[in-house]
């Protein structure tokens, strides 16, 4: 099983992440707070009262945990292109892969990597949640006050299942989405690509923006179900399940609470997916 695909989705991601991390948190904010009135007023909310770094809360855990995800996300797709096609990464522009084997291959990293995901994602959601400024000599600390305090206090008060809140939404949110995100992403470089060669880095680009665009409108509904669901233990409040969440936040808020931080979930995809794609690329080309 060829390495290279792991490190390279490694790398990619923790670039993706640097540079998507604020619109998550204001996106997360959005799909789990009510006290704002929309982007601009949760951006600037949250830069007077918590700075710039407030836009960074919770992104130290996922460049050392959900960037390696990343990496089980390409590592499991290529590979399982490998067994599906017995075509490596440099031979498929030569022979392309169905749309059909590339799907399966999106969606079964997808699964794999919601099943690596979840802990991390759910201890990301609660730090980034936390409102409060930075702390002033006198003041009462944050609830948490790191990855490492997060994930043990959740341990502690809810139990190991509790790592796991959400991880079911997560799962039925990544596996199709994933499978979607692959095959947008091949078809767009396909067609504006000439058969048998390497599609440009503009095409790259666009492709990957693009298709990170087209998989977010589809994962936005379970996105939030799943965050909302991982707040809930925070909040002393008990989803009986999935069906329970969606239809108390639906009869609260309306149908409209299910595309809650889609608007800044597409502005973040292009830029984060294009990069994403980009260096993924780059570092297999020049590895290869």
């Amino acid at each position: 099983m060829p390495v290279e695909e792991f490190v390279a989705g490694w790398i990619s991601g923790a670039l993706g992440l640097v540079l998507g991390h604020p619109f998550d948190t204001v996106k997360v904010r959005l799909q789990t707070q009510n006290t704002y009135r929309g982007i601009v007023d949760c951006m600037v909310k949250t830069y007077r009262h918590e700075s710039l770094l407030g836009f960074f809360k919770g992104m130290s855990f996922p460049i050392a945990s959900i960037a390696v995800v990343n990496s089980v996300l390409f590592g499991v797709y290529s590979n399982t292109l490998l067994v599906l096609t017995a075509t490596s990464h440099q031979e498929r522009r030569a022979q392309p892969p169905s749309y059909t084997h590339v799907f399966i291959a999106g969606c079964t990293g997808g699964f794999l990597q919601a099943y690596c995901l979840a802990p991390f994602d759910l201890i990301k959601v609660r730090l980034q949640n936390q409102t409060e400024p930075r702390a002033q000599p006198g003041s009462p600390p944050p609830q948490y006050r790191g990855p490492v305090h997060c994930a043990a206090s959740i341990f502690q008060e809810e139990g190991p299942r509790g790592l796991f809140r959400g991880a079911w939404a997560l799962t039925l949110r990544d596996t199709p989405t994933l499978g979607i995100y692959f095959a947008t992403y091949e078809w767009l470089c396909r067609q504006s690509t000439p058969d048998g060669q390497n599609p440009s880095s503009a095409t790259v680009l666009v492709a990957g923006g693009f298709a990170g665009i087209t998989s977010w409108v589809t994962a936005t509904p379970l996105d939030v179900i799943k965050s909302r669901m991982q707040m809930a233990g925070l909040k002393q409040r008990e989803y009986q399940g999935m069906l329970d969440c969606m239809v108390s936040s639906a009869r609260q808020e309306g149908l409209g609470v299910f595309f809650r931080g889609l608007t800044i979930n597409s502005a973040r995809a292009f830029p984060v997916n294009a990069v994403t794609f980009l260096s993924y690329e780059y570092l297999l080309h020049s590895w290869g």
